[in-house]
């Protein structure tokens, strides 16, 4: 969690609020429990109690009963969203390029390794995630989907260690990971069909068994995370000083 004056309860609520304004998790997805919350934010229960009372408040969450229930998402933005996200993605910023910059040359490292120890099982089996990908409907199906895919690739590098350095990187920037964020309504039809095309390419070179091509493909593919968090950043960096210069004219 960022080290500055913010309250304990408001650096948790800035997160969870920029988990789902990025796409980490889409209306309808349920949030993890309180308890695993907790434990992926290294703070108390109680806290994660009262950041989510936050949320809900500010209508991003719902909360349904009985078995099956939780906290779900209702929307990915709010009119108080812009300034959790710049807050959260500001002081982040320096720490998400050098992770992200990190994770690019660990997928690179492990579609190679899939393209060269892959067998006809993980074919058979990357053949299919791929496809189910590409049938998958979009928003919650794709983003569900694309993780089993990058999963089968891991599956098929056989390299247990390169496996746990990504599962660690990815939990320092996705709180559920490794679900990957998935940007907002309006590009996430572009931003998944750029995804299929780039997945139809690495899951060829894995098959063809061409490591070097792999490598580059998958490095190449995993800048759409930046890209995503970039253009969650920009978006509220502008309507945080659209909103103080309206202020500013009402003041004067």
């Amino acid at each position: 969690m960022p080290q500055d004056s913010t309250p304990l309860v408001g650096q948790i609520s800035d997160r969870l609020i920029t988990a789902i304004a990025t796409g980490e998790f889409l209306p309808g997805s349920r949030l993890p429990a309180e308890r695993e919350l907790a434990v992926l934010l290294h703070v108390g229960r109680t806290s994660v109690r009262a950041a989510l009372a936050v949320l809900h408040e500010r209508g991003l969450i719902e909360t349904q009963r009985g078995r099956g229930g939780g906290s779900f998402v209702r929307v990915q933005w709010t009119a108080d969203s812009h300034a959790a996200v710049a807050r959260t993605l500001q002081a982040r910023w320096g720490d998400i390029e050098d992770r992200l910059e990190a994770m690019r040359s660990l997928h690179g490292a492990i579609a190679r390794a899939a393209a060269e120890h892959r067998d006809d099982d993980d074919v058979v089996v990357l053949e299919q995630r791929r496809e189910e990908y590409r049938a998958a409907a979009s928003g919650r199906p794709k983003q569900s989907a694309d993780a089993s895919l990058h999963s089968a690739i891991s599956d098929a590098a056989k390299n247990g260690t390169l496996q746990g350095m990504l599962l660690s990187l990815e939990r320092e920037i996705s709180i559920g990971a490794p679900r990957h964020v998935w940007g907002e309504p309006d590009g996430m039809a572009a931003s998944e069909e750029r995804a299929l095309r780039e997945h139809d390419r690495l899951v060829a070179a894995i098959v063809e068994r061409r490591p070097d091509d792999a490598d580059v493909i998958a490095r190449d593919h995993a800048r759409i995370d930046l890209e995503l968090l970039e253009a969650a950043l920009h978006r509220a960096e502008r309507t945080a000083l659209a909103v103080q210069g309206g202020a500013s004219g009402t003041d004067r």
